[in-house]
């Protein structure tokens, strides 16, 4: 009765402010008219706020929480809590401390106005490490619980990660780039004094030499240090031309440090492989602990120090392979498989306290969950809401830590919010909902909601999932345009999370469908590996009956259907308009057009050949251009955008660029939006984000 009476005065509260004649009470004296005006303004007050829909400026006001650290105690939660700077045009995050029990505690914990993270309780649950970078560079803090003091620990030539505390909490070991020379081919002859000469070249003969987003890589290697948690000098523990990344995790008795690296002789060429190893902090012995071929990474020593748990599985060179939880015992010994009896890659893991399971997560059909599993296999699930990390687009993401009880702090996801935190347990699976960092902007938003629909594929019969996002405003009497909206990956997922880019989207009227093709993970990787030696290829149909099956829902105009996806989808998006006219325009965001090209300009260059098609695109030439959706460019009459970051080394401006010209050669209506400063991850600067939305809606609306 009260959501009756909340619409009813909200809704006559809209006409009278919308009828300048007053027409609605026409039938009362002007009294009357007067003292039900007031009671409606009253109404619409007091029975809930008028809402108005998501707009451009309000992703600057959004806010998410990550990397929730549960004590060990359980009693407190410290958390990443990022937002944006609208005049920066930046995100920034800082951490907060909040309990867990009723005393509501939440506060920020430094009084820093910087970026802060990596937060780390000590074992006994009395200090917080966490990296901050200030003005001189980003450094190690320690916060002590009991006073609020702070100290800082380091003075770095890099930045630290993957901080872990010893045991006895009397050292933090971290991981830093420590910087080498570039090489010197020939020597050059001396400048005169103050002449301008042109700079220096940039010279490299490494195999990997650029990423997306960090742009070219100064020349290093990846150490790990050990510094007192008190202060002082840190100390290099490991040595040689060797990268030792990724997480860290200490020995019982405080003198090893257990980590995973690539320490083969031909480790630049053997890039998929890492093994897990142990040094001693003392004397700097390694001992390698597996030897298989392909990744074994994130070592976690069991609670009781008899036990070496591991995520990683042996390369077969193929597209998708799930990642598998494996133990061992503390020297190496007796490696068995623990979640060999799940379909699913194992993104994280934590020990339970007794040492006899894990807490682990996974994506399962478009869920991300956390569930207990058993050193025997047994699988218990926990939560299936886990993510809202990602505001571009509605990725899997999340995370999550547990305390000594058992109880779990995690990043809740929502399909119409970023995330919060939650608490949960084994025991009890309801979530306790920690904070509510939105509420102030989103209670008053008419935000999408999100419908999960299964279809089922005509190619061979498979049952494939989608995502179908109504208009808030929806109007079951009215028909409205349908975009469709390719993920990337291709070896990825959507599911039910928030996306900043979808809702506006939907905000402006339009249906949005957001399918999960063949090769998409989430289904087991039989499923991801459809797409081995066959990309793009049935992936198009799913997409394509997935549009059929919205179509029959009947709330679509099937004269108003629009394409677009971005990197992957930016792929399948080129290649359906070469495949059919159905879409009145079509928006291909950072797309790969060129296979052959491509493969060999980009960051990650080295890394397609055999796991993707066979062979080098020299080896292959006519498998890769098979696959490019430039070799089906003379088919397209859809009026199609193009659009790429200009700093983007993962699907590189020039590949955009072959397909706004072949376009544009052939007459077709066309156009290219190169976005300034941005590189592959186009959203990450909240502006970005609204310009490529902006562009693609008005695109759209230009074929209405």
């Amino acid at each position: 009765m009260l959501k009756e009476t909340k619409l009813t005065a909200i809704n006559l509260f809209e006409m009278v402010v919308k009828t300048a004649t007053f027409s609605v009470l026409k039938n009362f004296d002007m009294n009357a008219r007067l003292l039900l005006l007031l009671f409606i303004l009253i109404g619409a007050e007091t029975f809930g706020q008028v809402q108005s829909k998501f707009e451009y400026l309000d992703v600057f006001e959004l806010e998410y929480a990550r990397n929730p650290q549960i004590s060990p105690d359980g009693n407190y939660v410290v958390y990443r809590r990022t937002g944006f700077d609208i005049m920066k045009d930046r995100s920034k995050g800082s951490l907060w401390l909040l309990s867990t029990d009723e005393r509501k505690i939440h506060h920020k914990l430094t009084s820093f106005e910087n970026n802060e993270g990596s937060a780390r309780w000590s074992p006994s649950g009395d200090r917080i490490a966490f990296v901050s970078n200030k003005d001189e560079g980003s450094e190690i803090y320690v916060y002590w619980t009991d006073t609020g003091s702070i100290a800082k620990l380091t003075q770095l030539e890099n930045s630290p990660s993957n901080i872990e505390w010893s045991p006895d909490g009397s050292k933090i070991a971290f991981t830093m780039k420590v910087n080498t020379k570039a090489p010197v081919i020939a020597k050059m002859p001396k400048k005169p004094k103050d002449a301008k000469w042109a700079k220096a070249p940039r010279i490299t003969d490494r195999l990997k030499h650029e990423a997306d987003g960090a742009g070219y890589l100064k020349p290093g290697f990846t150490h790990i240090f050990v510094v007192p948690s008190e202060g002082g000098t840190p100390r290099q523990v490991t040595t040689g031309d060797y990268n030792h990344g990724g997480s860290l995790s200490w020995s019982k008795n405080g003198k090893k440090i257990y980590f995973s690296a690539n320490r083969n002789p031909d480790w630049e060429y053997d890039f998929r492989n890492s093994e897990v190893y142990s040094i001693d902090t003392y004397s700097g012995i390694f001992e390698a602990l597996t030897s298989r071929s392909g990744p074994d990474s994130r070592p976690m020593v069991s609670p009781d120090g008899k036990s070496i748990a591991y995520i990683g599985f042996e390369d077969k060179v193929q597209a998708y392979q799930t990642r598998k939880l494996q133990v061992m015992n503390i020297d190496g010994s007796n490696k068995r498989l623990v979640s060999g009896k799940l379909d699913r890659s194992v993104s994280a893991a934590r020990w339970a306290a007794d040492s006899k399971g894990f807490y682990i997560q996974y994506n399962d059909l478009g869920l991300t969950k956390i569930a207990h599993l058993s050193l025997s296999g047994k699988l218990t699930e926990i939560v299936d809401n886990v993510g809202g990390t990602t505001l571009g687009r509605p990725y899997a993401s999340g995370s999550f830590s547990v305390a000594e009880s058992g109880k779990i702090a995690y990043t809740i996801s929502y399909p119409d919010r970023p995330a919060d935190v939650a608490i949960t347990s084994k025991s009890n699976k309801k979530a306790g909902i920690l904070t509510n960092l939105n509420e102030d902007l989103l209670e008053f938003k008419l935000m999408a909601p999100v419908e999960e629909i299964w279809y089922t594929s005509s190619v061979d019969g498979r049952k494939i999932q989608g995502w179908l996002v109504y208009p808030p405003k929806f109007d079951k009497r009215k028909k409205y345009p349908l975009i469709v909206e390719n993920h990337g990956g291709p070896i990825l997922n959507y599911g039910p999370h928030f996306s900043a880019e979808i809702q506006l989207y939907a905000a402006a009227d339009n249906f949005v469908f957001y399918p999960n093709p063949r090769g998409s993970t989430s289904y087991g990787e039989e499923f991801g590996n459809l797409l081995y030696n066959n990309y793009p290829g049935e992936d198009y149909n799913d997409v394509m009956d997935g549009v059929e099956a919205v179509l029959k829902r009947g709330k679509v105009d099937p004269k108003r259907l629009y394409v677009t996806g971005g990197s992957a989808g930016g792929i399948m998006t080129a290649w359906i308009v070469g495949k059919t006219n159905k879409f009145k325009a079509a928006v291909v965001a950072k797309p790969v057009v060129n296979w052959i090209s491509k493969t060999l300009v980009a960051d990650n260059y080295y890394g397609y050949a055999n796991s993707r098609y066979p062979g080098q695109p020299w080896e292959n030439f006519e498998g890769y251009w098979k696959f490019s959706p430039i070799s089906l460019v003379g088919n397209v009459e859809t009026p199609t955008m193009v659009m790429v970051g200009m700093n983007d080394l993962r699907t590189p401006p020039s590949e955009a660029k072959q397909l706004y010209h072949a376009l544009k050669l052939r007459k077709i209506e066309t156009v290219l939006v190169e976005i300034p400063e941005a590189s592959h991850g186009i959203a990450a600067r909240p502006s970005n984000l609204i310009t490529k939305v902006a562009h693609t809606l008005a695109w759209f609306e230009k074929y209405q």
